[in-house]
């Protein structure tokens, strides 16, 4: 059975990854059946640094890009029979859009705004010895903020990076509209990765402007609601 390595679950999500959130949703959406191993430690271990990865007997698949297409011609998916090529196209873009962009406006609601830090501090940090509980948080918090500003969102105002997020999730409203996923009736990979970025917005226990914002869409909250209580 393939093997997934996660953070695990946290902030009332199966994962407070979007990546990893990805991975899993789309295994559930494809009926592929999995073991997760959640561990925080997993990153120690991880081919590239980072999580998700999967091991698939003596295979070893990193990136969530990768994994799933790695799924897709093991198990030869279905998911997106039912999609043109331009929807093909599109969803690939938006899929990178949110890989790209959206995910670092989250990581700015989360590790730089005050009013969520404390909760991520405790929810990452809070079980390490001391004094490492109180030193790992700082150096690690400095590092998304340098991060932030490497990639470039972090050199934009407060009031600039609400605006993006609103403008994606504005989006991402209008091209769901009323349809139950995005691309129709059945859900494709993109809906996969559209819950796992718009689930740690909307499903999570966090709440700050961020948040608030994204649970301002009615039909991004129903649409979060619904595969929430479908797949897990």
């Amino acid at each position: 059975m393939i093997k997934l390595y996660s953070f695990g679950p946290g902030f009332g999500v199966a994962d407070p990854s979007p990546f990893v959130l990805k991975v899993d949703c789309y295994m559930r959406m494809a009926g592929i059946e999995f073991e997760a191993i959640p561990d925080v430690g997993n990153l120690r271990k991880a081919p590239k640094g980072k999580l998700p990865f999967i091991i698939d007997g003596d295979i070893t698949v990193a990136d969530s890009q990768f994994i799933i297409s790695y799924l897709q011609q093991k198990f030869a998916v279905g998911m997106d029979s039912h999609l043109s090529d331009e929807q093909k196209g599109i969803a690939y873009l938006i899929s990178k859009s949110l890989d790209e962009n959206l995910y670092w406006c989250l990581v700015y609601s989360r590790w730089v705004k005050d009013d969520t830090w404390p909760a991520i501090k405790e929810a990452l940090f809070g079980s390490m010895p001391l004094p490492l509980k109180h030193l790992i948080p700082v150096l690690a918090r400095k590092s998304a903020i340098s991060a932030l500003n490497k990639q470039g969102l972090g050199k934009h105002s407060e009031a600039e990076i609400k605006l993006i997020t609103q403008q994606t999730f504005q989006s991402l409203s209008d091209i769901l509209g009323d349809k139950t996923y995005f691309f129709g009736g059945s859900p494709s990979t993109f809906d996969a990765t559209a819950y796992a970025f718009l689930s740690q917005f909307i499903s999570v226990s966090l709440n700050n402007p961020f948040n608030e914002l994204a649970r301002s869409y009615p039909n991004l909250v129903a649409y979060c609601n619904n595969i929430r209580a479908l797949y897990y």
